[in-house]
């Protein structure tokens, strides 16, 4: 089975993913509800199992909290993936929510990097700061090992234009983690 359990505690957080690319119970707490529920989104429409356990130092705000669960999920899909050999490699996705719409493209390449084009309508959606989307992604991208290139096409409410793109994320990577049985999917025989 393809699956992690990650833990990461600092001073600032402490947190722990478990994750199960080819699906499970959903579980997921940070103490920021709408990270909740964008994450809940994340782990149904990638069809992934993951439960996520998050303290943090939320009376400072959510950044430590927010990038922490994505370097943590991105350590986790690194060590699920394996070798990375017999997977589809690639996804994308666009993804529209009402007025928004949203695109994920994503390489599972071992080569991290995140294109992030998105400027939000609100600078917050509940107790949620909307710049920390960016963070998230980033993090989870520079430690999943994976290239990801996400765009907010339009849109005029950002909890729409948040929503589509994480569930525009986690397609692109449900097409991307699929299995083949075809092998290594490089010309040079390895991924990084």
């Amino acid at each position: 089975m393809r699956t992690s359990i990650q833990k990461r505690k600092t001073k600032e957080t402490d947190i722990c993913v478990e994750l199960n690319l080819d699906g499970g119970e959903t579980e997921i707490s940070t103490g920021i509800g709408f990270f909740d529920h964008m994450l809940h989104s994340f782990a149904v429409h990638g069809g992934f199992g993951l439960k996520i356990r998050a303290k943090g130092d939320l009376q400072v705000d959510g950044h430590h909290s927010v990038e922490d669960v994505g370097i943590v999920l991105g350590k986790a899909f690194a060590q699920a993936l394996g070798d990375r050999s017999s997977i589809a490699r690639f996804g994308s996705f666009f993804i529209p929510m009402d007025e928004a719409l949203a695109f994920a493209a994503v390489d599972i390449s071992g080569r991290p990097f995140l294109v992030f084009q998105a400027d939000f309508q609100q600078e917050r959606v509940g107790g949620f700061d909307t710049c920390l989307t960016e963070e998230f992604l980033r993090a989870f991208a520079i430690n999943a090992g994976i290239t990801l290139h996400t765009r907010v096409k339009y849109g005029a409410n950002a909890h729409h234009e948040i929503e589509a793109l994480m569930k525009a994320v986690a397609h692109a990577l449900r097409l991307a983690v699929t299995q083949t049985g075809a092998g290594m999917l490089s010309t040079k025989g390895c991924l990084s």
